[in-house]
């Protein structure tokens, strides 16, 4: 091989490495500002409900009333609390090293940004959370994923339907498994087979909500499972819908150091169904 041949070699990798630091970027822009958009709609749905009963409270004098406008703005109060929480939990989770993860905090966290937006689409969320072992994970990173599958999830099913989430133990309590099932349209194998390809979608752009499209979701998804030591999994029949299914390595105590940490989630059951 040559001086000049060796040269270019060198140049292209420096290319490629540098095109792939522009790609990684753009997944996590794309992913902040689905984010920035699920956490600025849930706000403002907050703001307007506390808005209009104070209104109405302002304008009737008679107890009943008011009584019902009080009770319905300390509600959205407390939603307010929630989502802030959720936002803050994941700021505090932005660490760049692997920690003691647990996913079920991280599920609750989700669905509290996506709760309201599963209402207005119809979409009935059943969460199946077993006590599982911790894993160790990125938890902003792990976030990002979850999130991207529900909203997946809510929008395969356009004219509503029901959304199946599951946390369980994995074989002889080796793994962790996490699952996201809806019940809607599903894919066409043609489909199935290119999913986790970057930039391929089957979507013509973001819904209404501002979400989806760019087709950076479930590539940059399988890529953060991946990296941490997971696999994952998609099964989806046309008319029948679709479930990803995550596969984590769970933390093990050591023998020698029973005291080492190797906390297990508390188990947790939450249904929240369409109104």
């Amino acid at each position: 091989m040559t001086d000049c041949q060796q040269a270019k070699i060198e140049q292209l990798t420096q290319e490629n490495a540098h095109l792939q630091m522009q790609l990684e970027q753009s997944q996590k822009m794309a992913a902040l500002g689905e984010l920035v958009s699920t956490t600025t709609h849930e706000f403002n749905n907050v703001l307007m409900t506390i808005i209009n009963y104070a209104r109405m409270g302002m304008r009737h004098d008679d107890k009943p009333t008011r009584d019902k406008a009080f009770n319905k703005i300390n509600q959205a109060g407390e939603r307010a609390a929630r989502i802030t929480k959720s936002v803050l939990g994941m700021a505090r989770n932005r660490s760049e090293s692997f920690e003691a993860t647990d996913l079920a905090k991280l599920i609750d966290g989700s669905m509290v940004l996506l709760e309201r937006e599963m209402q207005k689409y119809r979409i009935g969320v059943e969460m199946e959370l077993e006590e599982v072992p911790q894993v160790s994970a990125m938890g902003n990173q792990i976030q990002q994923v979850i999130l991207n599958l529900l909203i997946n999830a809510r929008q395969a099913m356009p004219d509503g339907g029901r959304l199946v989430i599951r946390l369980k133990p994995g074989e002889a309590g080796q793994f962790v498994d996490l699952s996201v099932r809806d019940y809607g349209t599903g894919m066409a194998e043609e489909t199935l087979h290119r999913i986790f390809e970057p930039y391929y979608s089957t979507k013509s752009g973001p819904d209404e909500s501002g979400k989806g499209g760019t087709g950076l979701g479930l590539a940059t998804c399988k890529k953060i499972i991946e990296a941490h030591g997971g696999k994952i999994r998609v099964d989806s029949s046309l008319g029948k819908g679709t479930c990803f299914t995550l596969r984590f390595p769970a933390i093990r105590s050591a023998p020698a150091a029973p005291n080492i940490a190797n906390a297990t989630t508390q188990s947790a059951s939450m249904n929240v169904s369409a109104e």
